[in-house]
């Protein structure tokens, strides 16, 4: 009898320890209080010494999921929140090089104040090895971190989510973990983000108060979707504008490009299409020469649902011809974006 009880008190320890273990992580305000009040000694005003904290805190491997290939991080030091990335730069990195940021992470009601951003490499004595197509080896002073970046190379979209004179420029995993379709349209000259369904996505969508069931929103992102009436796909049609104004993981897909796997100068060839002017100012990357990037970001900037009924109006007025009513989930990529913006089917012929 006892060794029988022995016995079930051990199997429901170990069912126990097993629902645990696949539970997902519980955190507690205690712990955030704990490292609120906490006092640590670090050179902020030193960025090597900071980025021999952030390498030395990683593990000895690390998966770059966004697809421009930010490694994002984040600590709290002496009560404030820092945040930053190691960037494994897809023009740079051939070169021998990283980019290393940081800035303090202010809240939307306090100015932003820019913090250090710098190019290592060799000249700092930061190594930076290839060790396949879509692996790096980052050393500094003792210390190796390897770097997967995200392998998308097999992800394409689902033919009949592609309209006769769409461009499939490339797979986008954006920093809040969706996943998109970067489609540019050749006649229309506009580009889409559209949703990646081929795998679960990382939201769930509510219907939105206007839009007659066809626009949705994500209950974590904010991201703001059209289901297209003449194919089985989503289009982003908006990103919630104080996240954007925060510049956090919800800000939207602008600053995700698919480095890793645009073909020759496809994309460079798409933005000059659309931006004459930009014609020998930018790289295949879409980079100037500052190291700035051109912004694609074709949907609004949205203070509350009901902004976004005018890409519904305009997808149901029949005086727009249905081989334009794709520029209906389109904003002109220069210009405002905030909800007085009207999509490029409203503007006239381009």
């Amino acid at each position: 009898m006892i060794r029988s009880l022995l016995i079930a008190l051990s199997l429901a320890a170990l069912l126990g320890r097993a629902v645990a273990d696949d539970a997902p992580k519980l955190g507690t305000n205690e712990a955030e209080i704990a490292a609120l009040g906490a006092r640590h000694d670090l050179k902020l005003d030193d960025p090597m010494a900071v980025f021999t904290y952030v390498l030395g805190s990683l593990p000895e491997r690390v998966r770059v999921h966004p697809t421009e290939n930010h490694y994002y991080f984040w600590f709290v030091l002496n009560g404030t929140r820092y945040a930053g990335n190691i960037k494994i730069d897809a023009h740079l990195r051939s070169e021998g090089k990283i980019v290393f940021s940081y800035y303090e992470d202010r809240p939307p009601w306090l100015s932003d104040k820019d913090g250090p951003a710098l190019i290592l490499g060799a000249e700092q004595g930061v190594g930076v090895e290839k060790l396949d197509a879509l692996a790096y080896r980052v050393s500094y002073q003792g210390r190796n971190v390897t770097f997967a970046l995200n392998d998308l190379s097999q992800v394409k979209p689902p033919a009949a989510a592609l309209a006769p004179d769409d461009k499939f420029i490339g797979p986008v995993f954006d920093e809040s973990g969706v996943r998109f379709f970067l489609l540019f349209n050749t006649r229309l000259k506009i580009f889409h983000y559209v949703l990646d369904e081929t795998v679960p996505p990382a939201d769930i969508f509510e219907p939105a108060p206007v839009g007659a069931g066809r626009i949705v929103i994500g209950k974590r992102t904010g991201f703001a979707f059209y289901r297209d009436q003449q194919r089985p796909r989503s289009i982003m049609i908006g990103a919630y504008r104080p996240n954007v104004l925060a510049n956090n993981y919800f800000d939207g897909p602008f600053d995700q490009m698919p480095d890793n796997f645009v073909e020759g100068d496809s994309f460079r060839d798409a933005i000059v299409a659309v931006e004459p002017e930009m014609k020998g100012k930018i790289n295949r990357y879409g980079r100037m020469a500052d190291g700035s990037r051109f912004a694609v970001a074709p949907y609004m900037e949205y203070d509350d649902p009901k902004d976004l009924a005018v890409f519904h109006r305009c997808a149901t007025n029949p005086r727009i011809p249905k081989d334009r009513t794709a520029a209906c989930f389109a904003l002109p990529l220069e210009g405002k974006h905030d909800r007085t913006a009207r999509p490029i089917a409203l503007q006239g012929s381009r």
